[in-house]
């Protein structure tokens, strides 16, 4: 297996760029815009859901068609996309998904109660 070409470090520089690169040629801007960004999402996320039907034959019409590389890059393209979604929504979208970050992480992995 190859070594990744780009590193942690170039996750929200790429962001910001492929934010720019939607901006720059999209058909519909303002609050519409907008909605249909978030909606590219709820897209995504079913095509995990068809590669994960695919992956396991769950179609016996189709049978297996898809494998879990497939789910594994379709899972990318669902955080890539949420990602470019939260930058859409603000700037500081770096800030606020590390910040929520590590509110989930405190939650979930703080001390146990009960």
């Amino acid at each position: 297996m190859s070594e990744p070409t780009h590193s942690p470090d170039d996750l929200w520089p790429s962001v910001t760029r492929l934010h720019a690169w939607l901006e720059a040629d999209q058909p519909y801007g303002g609050q519409e815009g907008l909605l249909l960004r978030m909606l590219k999402l709820q897209e995504e996320v079913g095509e995990v859901a068809q590669a994960v039907i695919g992956a396991t034959g769950q179609n016996p019409r189709k049978g297996t068609t898809h494998t879990w590389d497939d789910v594994q890059s379709e899972l990318c393209d669902v955080v890539i996309t949420a990602l470019v979604a939260l930058r859409t929504l603000t700037p500081d979208a770096r800030a606020v998904f590390e910040a929520h970050l590590a509110g989930v992480t405190a939650r979930s992995l703080g001390p146990r109660r009960g």
